[in-house]
């Protein structure tokens, strides 16, 4: 956000700002932090949420506050979060206020819906999209975010955070968290292990993943489906297990066509499925194909509607190997 340092640093800032972008990406976070680097006090800085206070009646009330100066700051900042959510009135109300706003007063309007707000509030807006963070970026970050817990994690711990962080950052140190939570000992200095979080977050071990992506590889039903009867005994999320299949089986794919992308996947991976994978890749199995993921990613379309949730992938085992 340099744009937004540069407004800091340089004194131009503007009274209306808009930030979109997918939940849990940091927008109401890095809202709350620009208010305090321009030295807003936390007194006058106002958070509402468009969610519920979404009528005509709330925006009038809020255009007659704005008039009112800071307790002891510059500015008056207001953080309006959902704001996709206002009515059409609602809107309508607001737009006078954001056309001539007091000089002391910053808006801050949050969405995860941009195609919602009117264009007459975007052209008075600074605009700023909040991208989902890569993988390997929430990685990184859960693995800082435990450095300075004190937390050590085991390999793969942090990848596995980032998996259920599900391109959130809010949701990946919930993530973290939970299993710092889990801890009862009471001390700080203290180690997850892959097992650990696997069984806390319900999560599918990766040696079953790799069995079964092994299995399609070798053109080995029967261990594909022992796999698949492991993970369901071990009460692992069937949907996230097969979505994770996809994801290796697709790094198989690509490390079998395209050896450059080998520098790319061995920093996505673990060491330990980098290396199985890079194993598969040299018995050149005329199953590691575009035609056999298309297949996988048909089969991962049934998970929903299945009366049982391994047999999705039962079935494409067999159909796939016979």
């Amino acid at each position: 956000m340099k744009a937004l340092q540069g407004a800091i640093t340089s004194e131009t800032v503007s009274h209306a700002y808009l930030f979109s972008g997918s939940r849990g990406t940091g927008k109401t976070s890095i809202a709350r932090i620009f208010a305090r680097e321009l030295g807003t006090a936390e007194d006058d800085i106002y958070e509402v949420d468009a969610a519920s206070n979404n009528g005509v009646d709330e925006i009038r009330e809020l255009a007659e506050a704005v008039f009112t100066l800071p307790f002891r700051s510059q500015y008056k900042v207001y953080i309006l979060d959902e704001v996709h959510m206002f009515s059409k009135a609602a809107w309508n109300a607001f737009l006078k206020t954001l056309e001539e706003p007091p000089s002391h007063v910053i808006f801050i309007l949050a969405t995860t819906e941009l195609e919602k707000v009117p264009e007459t509030i975007l052209s008075r807006c600074q605009s700023f999209v909040f991208k989902k963070p890569s993988r390997v970026m929430l990685r990184e970050v859960i693995e800082r975010a435990g450095k300075n817990e004190g937390v050590k994690l085991e390999e793969g711990v942090a990848d596995l955070i980032a998996l259920f962080g599900d391109g959130a950052f809010r949701d990946a140190y919930g993530t973290l968290e939970k299993l710092i939570g889990s801890k009862t000992d009471g001390k700080k200095d203290t180690k997850i292990t892959l097992a650990e979080a696997e069984e806390i977050l319900g999560a599918p071990k990766e040696e079953l993943l790799l069995a079964y992506v092994s299995g399609l590889a070798n053109k080995d039903v029967e261990a594909c489906l022992t796999a698949v009867r492991t993970l369901g005994a071990s009460g692992a999320d069937t949907t996230k297990a097969f979505e994770l299949i996809i994801e290796r089986f697709r790094a198989l794919l690509l490390l079998a066509i395209s050896p450059s992308s080998a520098d790319t996947l061995s920093t996505e991976l673990s060491e330990k499925t980098y290396d199985t994978l890079q194993t598969l890749v040299k018995a050149k199995s005329s199953i590691i194909s575009s035609a056999t993921l298309v297949k996988l990613l048909d089969a991962y379309g049934r998970v929903k509607t299945s009366p049982i949730p391994e047999l999705p992938l039962e079935i494409v085992a067999v159909e796939i190997l016979q």
